[in-house]
């Protein structure tokens, strides 16, 4: 399976490996910022501790969504 996605990844343009980094940044940057709400207590913006973890908890689900998008459309060619 890992050689079957190495293979795709390399049958790629430029263009689509940009586009998958950036979509896997952007991953990242969702999954951090969504545990760092959900985890710093002491968080500079007054939230109640429900709406902090709820919001952390919507990014974090925001952006694997956004990245098996990603990964489903790469899968479709």
């Amino acid at each position: 399976m890992f050689k079957q996605i190495l293979n795709n990844y390399k049958k790629k343009s430029l263009k689509e490996r940009f586009l998958l980094f950036i979509g896997i940044l952007f991953l990242m940057i969702y999954l951090t910022l969504g545990t760092i709400l959900i985890f710093w207590s002491t968080f500079p913006i007054r939230m109640e501790t429900k709406y902090r973890i709820a919001l952390g908890s919507l990014l974090i689900v925001y952006g694997t969504f956004r990245f098996w998008r990603i990964l489903k459309t790469d899968s479709d060619d």
